[in-house]
């Protein structure tokens, strides 16, 4: 099979890789605004989709890691082809589509350095990857980013808390949920600033293996544009299954928590570009909003769903370095064994969608209205809404019982 065709479907697949990156990551801005009643559901992720786009613009620290960091490409005579490339994407979209399927936060970074490591580790040996940057740029900043994230949404709510006093005051609710259109923003700009070079990272990789590009070259300015274009693409999707997990699922999310805890994402992971650390978003926006759920007094951490949460962080890397590596030992039997790869690999994201249409409610506008609404009501709004109802039900069921009384009376004096 010619080198340039399969440089060109790594290029396919890392681009729907970045695709899935953005409505699977669309939770980590929007969840808190959508949840508090800041934004509406569809305008929430219109901003997030338009801030990727440009936050992908703004620096290539964190694509150089992946393309001459993690991945010794071109040093020590180690030799990573294309399809290995490939091998790993799969491994990566797989994992994705598997995670979002179920509503669970886990970490589209790792997904992609699993699937990678994974096929390097099988198709050239430990000598392919670069542990020591592994270490110092992925596995301590994935350690310690929730933490630190934790902690300053924590000490932010504290604060807000602190400085308003009164935290269910309807005007200071409704101060912080315009705070939050503004921290919000913050976090799909750090997203994009973030997620987007990733992909970058793994073209320029791809193009350096194919001999497209000398080693150590920056992403080309067309593959910074096409991997913006994609994850903006894809954070307008939407995602709600996530939505709804980091929206509700962690903690009954109020207006200064959700601005709390974007405001920690925020610097969090614009720090984290600045330094070229690729860590995930998605671990650091979930450290946020339980720190800012533990930072409200009264405030209660569903810890059922987060113990999930952090299981599918610790399992993410290497089950999608097992895929990657089990692709790469197919890919090794040459064209048969990429096509092979190829039509699994199809086979696999088709079924994972179908399989995904049994809940087809999850994208409805009732369900974002229910996402959006929960939170923004107290828990004693709440209560009165379902006595309400409840009473509305009943109402309901007197004036039918009435009704059958008043019709079976009259069909007896009728005869």
């Amino acid at each position: 099979m010619d080198l340039t065709f399969i440089v060109v479907l790594v290029i396919v697949l890392a681009i729907f890789f970045d695709f899935t990156n953005g409505f699977h990551d669309t939770a980590n801005a929007m969840a808190t605004p959508i949840a508090t009643g800041a934004l509406r559901p569809r305008v929430a992720v219109g901003v997030a989709a338009v801030l990727n786009l440009v936050g992908a613009f703004l620096s290539t620290t964190v694509a150089a890691t992946i393309s001459g960091g993690i991945i010794r490409e071109g040093r020590g005579g180690v030799d990573i082809t294309p399809a290995m490339i490939f091998a790993g994407l799969i491994g990566a979209v797989i994992w994705n589509l598997i995670t979002w399927q179920r509503g669970l936060p886990s970490s589209s970074s790792h997904a992609l350095f699993g699937g990678l490591i994974g096929a390097a580790l099988v198709g050239a040996g430990t000598g392919s990857v670069d542990f020591g940057v592994v270490f110092s740029k992925v596995v301590i900043p994935a350690v310690l980013a929730p933490l630190v994230a934790g902690l300053a949404g924590f000490l932010a709510t504290r604060l807000a808390y602190r400085i308003t006093r009164r935290p269910v005051e309807k005007n200071h609710r409704a101060g912080f949920r315009v705070g939050q259109i503004f921290t919000s923003s913050m976090v799909a700009l750090a997203h994009g600033t973030n997620d987007a070079q990733k992909t970058m990272g793994v073209i320029t990789l791809a193009l350096i293996a194919g001999g497209f590009v000398p080693t150590g070259s920056a992403p080309p300015f067309w593959v910074i544009l096409v991997c913006a274009c994609a994850i903006a693409a894809g954070t307008y999707t939407g995602g709600w299954r996530i939505i709804q997990t980091l929206g509700g699922g962690l903690t009954d999310i109020k207006a200064t928590q959700g601005f709390s805890a974007e405001a920690a994402t925020a610097a969090t992971v614009l720090a984290s570009s600045h330094l070229g650390f690729a860590l995930s978003t998605t671990q650091v926006a979930s450290g946020s909003i339980i720190g800012a759920g533990l930072g409200r007094r009264g405030g209660a951490i569903q810890w059922g769903t987060a113990g999930k949460i952090v299981i599918a962080w610790f399992i993410t890397l290497p089950a999608s370095a097992a895929i990657g590596a089990l692709c790469e030992l197919v890919a090794r039997f040459g064209v048969v064994g990429l096509l092979v790869d190829a039509v699994l690999g199809l086979a696999a994201i088709l079924a994972i969608f179908i399989f995904s249409r049994r809940r087809p409610a999850e994208q409805s506008n009732a369900l974002e209205v229910d996402v959006a609404l929960n939170s923004v009501m107290t828990r004693q709004e709440r209560r009165a809404a379902v006595k309400r109802r409840s009473d509305d039900i009943l109402a309901t069921r007197r004036r039918l019982s009435d009704e059958s009384s008043l019709f079976t009376l009259g069909q007896e004096e009728a005869s």
